[in-house]
């Protein structure tokens, strides 16, 4: 597969199913206009995520996450880049059924500008995302290791280690995308697995810790930065260490306030 150099003028979700088997896809986080205007150049999708939860909040997961912060934090994304295919993780306990799902996932829509909305879950969630998708709602699923089922799976565990495992996140992904889902997000699935997931449906599968052979891949943008320190996945590659650059560019900022040479004449009015 050559690498293609595309124009990244707006996608949508025809352009976004046409990109399967010709060009892998690149999705990132962002939680704000600053850093969504600093993404939106070189990402397909901008994906509005939960994990801010975690990366930006402090908490040990997402369940806390709320409707109103997801709101907030798209409709910030969606004014730093104006052109992109935005995504709005839907938060824990907000699609429990269909008619709940469709009444806050409308909401995502009245309130922002949202392209799609994000939920996880397999065969266990085909029937509300077909309820969705069936009311103009764009769905990209999330099957495998989900971060919303932490606590009743007992832990981030990584799947398709068996058997029965592998075929039933076939059978999820078969699920989704006769539901009418768009994409399907593949986290923490064995490489192998989850490329026979990806081959077993005509629509793309982004992977987060699911090996190379997904149609695109999704990062949280702190951890390929190296902005959160906490700990880094096994599936993360950092690209800047953010973190020691910030500290080093802070301790400078003290160091010339200290010393009076900041500000100087050129820096005053």
């Amino acid at each position: 597969m050559s690498i293609i150099k595309h124009n990244f003028e707006k996608l949508n979700i025809t352009k976004i199913k046409e990109a399967k088997n010709k060009y892998k896809l690149t999705v990132i986080t962002a939680y704000d206009a600053l850093f969504a205007n600093l993404f939106k150049d070189s990402a397909d999708m901008i994906l509005v995520g939960d994990s801010l939860n975690m990366s930006f909040a402090g908490k040990s997961d997402t369940l806390s996450a709320t409707l109103e912060q997801m709101i907030y934090h798209t409709n910030a994304v969606c004014n730093g880049a104006k052109d992109a295919f935005i995504i709005t993780d839907m938060p824990f306990s907000t699609y429990i059924n269909k008619d709940e799902a469709l009444k806050n996932c409308s909401e995502v829509y009245r309130r922002t500008l949202a392209s799609a909305v994000k939920i996880e879950g397999g065969e266990d969630r085909a029937e509300i995302i077909n309820h969705l998708t069936k009311n103009s709602i764009a769905v990209m699923a999330h099957i495998g290791l989900m971060p919303q089922y932490v606590r009743s799976e007992g832990g981030y565990k990584v799947r398709g280690k068996t058997k029965d495992d592998e075929e039933q996140l076939i059978r999820d992904a078969i699920a989704v995308e006769k539901a009418g889902a768009f994409s399907i997000v593949i986290e923490g699935v064995k490489g192998d697995v989850a490329k026979k997931i990806s081959q077993s449906v005509k629509i793309p599968t982004i992977g987060i810790g699911a090996g190379k052979d997904c149609d695109g891949q999704v990062l949280v943008w702190s951890d390929m930065l190296g902005f959160f320190e906490e700990f880094k996945p096994k599936f993360v590659r950092r690209y800047l260490d953010g973190a020691k650059l910030v500290k080093e560019a802070v301790e400078q900022y003290r160091d010339d306030v200290q010393k009076q040479s900041f500000p100087s004449q050129n820096e005053e009015y």
